[in-house]
């Protein structure tokens, strides 16, 4: 399974939204960034899933859909 670190959004990556593991956001920070597996199937459209956590717990936080983005993967060599 590929870990996505981050994620820059729009066609320009200066002027693109990023998200990145570790950002805080939305009164917690970035936990997870992962492909919508059955949006793909169902729709043929990638969409992108951002997940938040913090005292709540982890909630999806924000989707990034049939966008054109940017992904960074964690390249850990362990």
């Amino acid at each position: 399974m590929d870990i996505i670190r981050k994620i820059i959004i729009g066609v320009d990556p200066k002027d693109g939204m990023a998200y990145y593991l570790g950002m805080r956001a939305g009164g917690g920070e970035v936990a997870a960034i992962i492909v919508d597996e059955e949006h793909l199937v169902r729709y043929k459209m990638k969409r992108y899933l951002v997940y938040i956590e913090s005292s709540e717990g982890t909630m999806l936080w924000k989707s990034v859909d049939n966008m054109p983005c940017i992904v960074e993967y964690d390249c850990r060599f362990d």
